[in-house]
């Protein structure tokens, strides 16, 4: 009997022990062998493994977006209300130029490796294939669906833009509230709790770190037991060109952050947890949570990165680009038509318009793909050769969406620290 209660104490130690390391262990080492784990257990267990894993990687989704509302809606609410309404406008005007920019570039970056590569030379194009393709809205119906008609539909609908919206509007709005005379101590009161608010948020969400592993763990041996080796292999030169493109693209990010003065260990350091969860996931929205709490840590203005990392996460596409970019050389190679620079610059111009005007729509990869096939002439039952290998280049391009947002977030939170530099330093007349 004492024996028995002996091997029990020592069990219960073990776990304890166990629990304890995992718990002082850094994310990003948890992360990664979840990674790996989930890549091992994908291969080996087979789809019945993927099947009894899959709900856990479901609750890490389902935590993940029950932070988003909070954590976007508080995070505003105190950024805006820490800066000032003119500072706000110029922080927009540069995520937006910014924004532009690098999708455009993106495509550019695109467009030179496939050319350069040839993704799909040899390839032959089924012609009974056939691919269901959504309904481009538009960019009108996209602006207009800015401004939600209902708020509660817009947080019920997780609507990232319309809560954005909301949260500047009532944010500017208390803003201007706490600097008048009537009503400034009522604000002020309303602005306490608001933060107070904002810090539970972060609180929980601290807790929803240490489910992260077990849950991209869970996402990503489901995912390679869903694609297998098969499919990666019979569409591996896509495959390898596009992760090439990204990596030439984080290169480029990592070249203007040195322009901007940002440290290229610290931002990494902060960043890396959010990446491979958007590589698992596959969400940049269902990774915000995780990118908010990295910008925290780099030191970040509430007021840069609470502003332009939930924009970015709906708008700001890199990743998508270069994805457009490949496919349409891809599609090109596929029937034996090679762009040409009159059509590349097509691209460019379309793939830029298209992957910020179909923000936060469902299917929008395909929507954007599609959108540019039919501009340029490409054969759509190409985009069904694409869909096999969607998951394996979903979870690329959205770790490269991430990183964008954040490297833009840090670029302009540089520029906000230098320029209030300079005008505490120029002299007074």
């Amino acid at each position: 009997m004492e024996r028995h209660h002996h091997g029990q104490t020592q069990g219960e130690g073990a776990v304890k022990a166990l629990l304890h390391a995992y718990l002082n262990a850094s994310l990003i080492l948890r992360v990664t062998l979840a990674l790996i784990l989930g890549v091992v257990v994908g291969l080996a267990g087979g789809q019945s493994v993927a099947d009894w894993l899959a709900p856990f990687g479901d609750l890490l989704l389902r935590l993940l977006k029950f932070l988003i509302v909070p954590i976007v809606l508080f995070t505003l609410l105190v950024g805006i209300n820490q800066a000032s309404a003119g500072s706000m406008g110029r922080i927009g005007r540069k995520v937006f130029f910014y924004y532009v920019g690098t999708s455009a570039l993106a495509i550019v970056v695109g467009l030179t490796v496939a050319t350069l590569l040839s993704p799909g030379s040899g390839m032959t194009l089924d012609g009974s294939a056939e691919v269901s393709v959504p309904e481009n809205p538009g960019i009108a119906q996209v602006v207009l669906g800015v401004v939600p008609d209902n708020i509660i539909g817009a947080f019920a609908e997780l609507n990232l833009l319309g809560i954005i919206f909301t949260a500047i509007v009532f944010g500017i709005a208390l803003l201007k509230l706490r600097a008048s005379e009537s009503h400034g101590a009522l604000a002020e009161h309303l602005f306490r709790v608001i933060e107070a608010l904002n810090e539970v948020t972060l609180k929980v969400m601290s807790g929803v770190l240490h489910y992260v592993p077990i849950g991209v763990f869970a996402i990503v041996a489901g995912t390679v037991a869903e694609q297998g080796m098969a499919t990666l292999l019979s569409l591996g030169d896509m495959v390898l060109v596009l992760y090439l493109a990204l990596g030439v693209h984080v290169l480029l990010y990592c070249i203007l952050m040195g322009v901007f003065g940002v440290r290229l260990r610290d931002f990494f350091r902060e960043a890396r947890t959010p990446m491979a969860t958007a590589f698992a996931t596959q969400s940049s929205s269902g990774t915000l949570p995780l990118t908010l709490d990295a910008a925290r840590r780099m030191g970040l203005s509430r007021g840069v990165y609470g502003f332009s990392l939930p924009l970015g996460a709906t708008i700001n596409m890199d990743g998508a680009a270069i994805r457009i970019a490949i496919s349409a050389v891809f599609a090109a190679n596929v029937i034996g038509a090679p762009l040409d620079f009159a059509s590349m610059l097509e691209i460019v111009l379309i793939g830029t318009l298209v992957s910020i005007g179909t923000a936060g729509v469902p299917g929008a990869g395909i929507i954007m793909i599609a959108t540019v096939f039919s501009q340029v002439g490409l054969p759509i039952e190409t985009v069904a050769l694409l869909t096999a290998i969607d998951a394996l280049v979903g979870m690329g391009c959205t770790a490269l969406n991430v990183t964008g947002d954040m490297v833009g977030a840090s670029i302009i939170g540089r520029s906000e620290r230098t320029r209030n530099a300079e005008c505490v330093d120029a002299p007074q007349a």
